[in-house]
C-alpha cells in the first residue's frame, strides 16, 4: 500500500478543513462550566478518544470569533507540539461543534474519499508518526505547523476497503482496551482489599501505630546520578519508565556493562522483595516490588527501598505506598521547578500505618492471588498488543484486506 496522498488532497470542501486551534485569543479567564467545548492536548487519550473528564467550555460568542479552529463530529485532532506531541482523537458524535488550541492540529475530512476510522489508525502508525517526527526534530521545542501537517502523508485505498480495515483495527484494539480496564480492575481490587482491611491511613480508624517509611526500612537511595555508557546488551537498566504502571518490566529498558553495573550496584543494590518508588518526573510517587532474583541497575529517576522485613511485609509496604493517602504526602514533598523531584530524605519522612504482622501477611497472601490472576491478564494484554500491532503493519502494507 503505497503512502502518497497528502492530507490536504482529503480535506472537506469547507473553508478551512487543515488547519489549528486559536493562537492567544481565548484565554482561561473564560473558561466556564458549560458553553462550547474547549479541545486542549490533556483531553486527547493515548488510546485515541476525547476524554471529556476535565474538559473547559467557551462561551458561544467567544468561540463564534474563532471560525477558523471549529471542531465537527468526525474531525480528527492531533497534538502538534512539545512533550505530547501526536497524540490523535476523532471529535465524537455527540460533541456538535468545538474549539481548540494553537497546539492541536484538525483535519476536516472529505467523507466521500476518506473513513475517518482508517485515517486516525493511519495516523496513529508508526510510519506516520516517523513523518512527524523527521519533521518536528528540526526545532528545539518538538513540533509541526500546519503546512507541515497538509503534507504529510497516507496510503488511501478505495473506500470500502478502508471501512474494513478500520473495522478489524477497531475490533483488536477493543479486545486490547477490554484486557487493560480488567487489569485495572485487579489494581482496583487490591486498593479496596488494602481498605477493608487496615482503613483510611489518614484517619487511622484502626488505631495503628504511624512510623516513618525510614523506620521499616534499612535502606532508602536512588540510582546512578549520571547518564551510564548504554550497551546494546549486557546487564538490565532500570529507569523511572519501566516502573509507571506499578510492575517491574524489563521489556523496554536500557542495558549497561557489568563493570559499571558491578560499580554501581555497590551503591544501589535491588533485590527480591525490595520496593523500587518513582521520584522523578511526572509520574513520580509510584510504587513497584522487585519480583525477579537476579541483578540489575537503577538509574536516579528511582529510589530503592529495602523493607525490614521483620518488621513489615513488603507486599503490604508496596501497597501502602501506592494509596492516595501516601501519594498525597509525595505531592506535599516534591521540589523542583519545571520536573518534579522527591528527595529522599522527603521519602523517609513518609508516614505509614503499621498493623500486626499477622494482619499484613495475611494481607499479602490474597494479594499474592489477586497478582497471579492480574499477570494472566498481562499476559493476555501482551498477545493482544503483538496482535494489534501486526494487524496494525498487515494493514498498511495492503495484506489485510
Amino acid at each position: 500500500m503505497k503512502w502518497d496522498t497528502e492530507l490536504e488532497k482529503i480535506g472537506a470542501k469547507t473553508k478551512y478543513p487543515i488547519g489549528d486551534g486559536d493562537h492567544g485569543s481565548i484565554k482561561p479567564q473564560v473558561y466556564q462550566d458549560n458553553g462550547i467545548p474547549y479541545i486542549r492536548v490533556a483531553d486527547i487519550s493515548r488510546e485515541g478518544y476525547i476524554d471529556k473528564s476535565k474538559m473547559v467550555y467557551i462561551p458561544e460568542e467567544v468561540n463564534e470569533a474563532n471560525p477558523k479552529s471549529f471542531l465537527y463530529p468526525g474531525d480528527i485532532v492531533i497534538s502538534k507540539t512539545g512533550a505530547t506531541i501526536g497524540k490523535v482523537a476523532i471529535i465524537p458524535d455527540d460533541i456538535k461543534l468545538a474549539n481548540t488550541t494553537a497546539s492541536i492540529g484538525k483535519v476536516s475530512l472529505d467523507f466521500d474519499l476518506a473513513n475517518a476510522r482508517f485515517v486516525l489508525w493511519c495516523m496513529k502508525s508508526q510510519h506516520f508518526q516517523s513523518q512527524m517526527w523527521r519533521v518536528s526534530h528540526k526545532s528545539a521545542q518538538p513540533g509541526f505547523n500546519v503546512k507541515d501537517l497538509k503534507k504529510f502523508k497516507i496510503p488511501l485505498p478505495p473506500l470500502d476497503q478502508q471501512k474494513k480495515i478500520a473495522a478489524i483495527l477497531d475490533a483488536a484494539d477493543a479486545y486490547r482496551q477490554k484486557t487493560k480496564a480488567l487489569i485495572k480492575k485487579y489494581d482496583e481490587l487490591t486498593q479496596s482489599l488494602f481498605l477493608d482491611m487496615f482503613g483510611d491511613p489518614v484517619t487511622n480508624p484502626k488505631g495503628y501505630k504511624i512510623v516513618t517509611l525510614g523506620e521499616v526500612t534499612s535502606k532508602i537511595t536512588d540510582g546512578v546520578h549520571f547518564k551510564p555508557d548504554y550497551k546494546e546488551s549486557g546487564v538490565e537498566f532500570i529507569s523511572v519508565k519501566d516502573i509507571t504502571t506499578g510492575v517491574l518490566k524489563f521489556d523496554n529498558c536500557k542495558f549497561i556493562s557489568k563493570e559499571d553495573h558491578d560499580k554501581y550496584y555497590k551503591r544501589c543494590n535491588p533485590e527480591y522483595l525490595d520496593i523500587l518508588y518513582t521520584k522523578v518526573g511526572a509520574t513520580y510517587g509510584r510504587p513497584a516490588i522487585v519480583n525477579v532474583k537476579r541483578e540489575f541497575s537503577l538509574y536516579v529517576s528511582a529510589a530503592l527501598i529495602k523493607p525490614i522485613k521483620e518488621i513489615i511485609n513488603p507486599y503490604y509496604l508496596k501497597d501502602a505506598m501506592a494509596n492516595p493517602a501516601i501519594k498525597r504526602q509525595a505531592d506535599r514533598s516534591i521540589k523542583g521547578i519545571g520536573v518534579p523531584d522527591l528527595h529522599l530524605n522527603m521519602i523517609r519522612k513518609f508516614l505509614i500505618p503499621l498493623p500486626s504482622m499477622q494482619e499484613q501477611n495475611q494481607f499479602a497472601e490474597r494479594v499474592k492471588v489477586i497478582e497471579a490472576q492480574k499477570g494472566q491478564a498481562q499476559d493476555s494484554l501482551a498477545q493482544a498488543e503483538n496482535l494489534f500491532n501486526s494487524l496494525l503493519q498487515r494493514a498498511f502494507k495492503g495484506e489485510l484486506v
